[in-house]
């Protein structure tokens, strides 16, 4: 999941997996493989980069020091993101 905001200032959070493609028209525009659309404040460079920082944090797996997984430990700085 990737925090994005609505451009009425409303920040969510949605499920990267289901995005199809992203155009700039010249809002961003997130197209759903539910065919939902989202219209959102982030320009494409920044909706990519949350992308991969939340696909690098799920290839991280588990930590093992201290008991707290690599999402847990990091979820808090991606949610800013």
């Amino acid at each position: 999941m990737i925090k994005v905001t609505r451009l009425n200032g409303e920040g969510f959070y949605v499920n990267s997996d289901l995005i199809e493609f992203i155009e700039e028209t010249p809002d961003t525009v997130l197209s759903l493989t539910t065919s939902k659309k989202i219209v959102v404040k982030e320009d494409v460079a920044e909706i990519i980069r949350r992308i991969i920082d939340f696909r690098r944090l799920i290839a991280q797996g588990p930590r093992r020091e201290g008991g707290e997984s690599g999402q847990e430990a990091e979820a808090g700085d991606l949610a800013d993101h």
